[in-house]
């Protein structure tokens, strides 16, 4: 078996636009934190025009990341609906390192058009590059989960490149604590993975490279790879627990890969190895492989063959037709 390796306040100033029949409101929960979610106008009404989506401006500084909700704060199916008492499901968004609002518009439209909130969390290099920061960020995206506003809703998981390893160091927390997040991981109904880094630490290493600063992507490579002999202890260490933590996580929901054969940040070999060891403990695991795309936009090089993958993965998950009922 080959070694996985991955690459990686209470706000009330809510923004909306429109979307399909509704309108998006995004508030802002901390600084990297972002929760979006959907109000349908009554008959499809097109609603009335409002301020620009959330901008690629930097964020303010997070006064609190502790939510205060109340009781409509937890978007509900409509009346309509034979499950109008029960929470929407919410999706945790993991976008990849440096994406930009306008780069995950479209997948978050994705979700909110089939009655999904959403929950986007970013992450950043430091995450990474000290992982016990990321293990720090990834308790306080639990502690979020655990707020009364998104406890014990169904959690659907969509993860790009870091955003893997981000939802791993979330893993960690609850391995390390399960007491602390009881039922957590049965709330997870389903998890997608679009272009995991997966190899060696070069992989890693050439990952920043190329993510960061593409142009000297060689010099990084090799600043990296020092970085990581420099710092074994702090680093290599909390990367190789964190690859245990993901092959026998205690999240065993349905998953869908997505991923390509020309990735330089992506060993085939080792992700076919991984969903191998997770298909012999029984989780039903769906992938997409094409033989050339680009990391992180295979939507982009291959739309239909990407969309008709997740669709029929959220069929499965009774998720695609959430929409038509609400």
């Amino acid at each position: 078996m080959g070694i996985l390796k991955f690459f990686m306040g209470n706000s009330h100033s809510d923004m909306s636009a429109p979307v399909g029949e509704g309108r998006v409101i995004a508030q802002r929960v901390t600084r990297s934190i972002i929760y979006y979610y959907t109000r349908w106008t009554p008959g499809g009404d097109t609603p009335s025009p409002s301020p620009p989506f959330l901008s690629d401006t930097p964020s303010h500084p997070t006064v609190s990341s502790t939510l205060t909700p109340s009781a409509s704060d937890v978007p509900t199916l409509s009346p309509s609906s034979p499950s109008s008492s029960s929470p929407r499901p919410l999706l945790l968004l993991l976008p990849w390192l440096g994406a930009k609002p306008g780069a995950m518009a479209k997948y978050r439209d994705l979700y909110l058009e089939r009655g999904l909130d959403i929950l986007s969390v970013e992450s950043t290099v430091w995450h990474f590059l000290w992982p016990r920061w990321g293990l720090e960020y990834g308790a306080e995206v639990l502690e979020i989960l655990d707020d009364p506003r998104f406890k014990g809703r169904p959690l659907l998981v969509h993860a790009f490149s870091v955003g893997g390893y981000t939802f791993t160091q979330l893993l960690s927390q609850m391995v390390r604590e399960p007491h602390k997040y009881p039922g957590l991981a049965q709330q997870v109904i389903g998890h997608v993975y679009d272009s995991m880094v997966v190899g060696s630490l070069e992989h890693m290493a050439t990952g920043l490279g190329r993510t960061l600063f593409p142009r000297i992507e060689p010099l990084v490579r090799y600043t990296a790879m020092l970085y990581f002999w420099l710092f074994k202890s702090q680093t290599v260490h909390y990367y190789d627990n964190a690859v245990q933590v993901f092959y026998n996580s205690p999240v065993t929901a349905p998953a869908l890969f997505f991923f390509c054969e020309n990735d330089a940040l992506c060993d085939p070999v080792a992700m076919e190895a991984a969903i191998y060891f997770w298909r012999k403990r029984g989780v039903a695991v769906e992938t997409r492989k094409w033989k050339e795309s680009v990391h992180a936009a295979h939507l982009r090089c291959h739309p239909e063959e990407y969309l008709l993958t997740l669709e029929k993965f959220m069929i499965s998950l009774n998720v695609a037709t959430l929409r038509e009922n609400m």
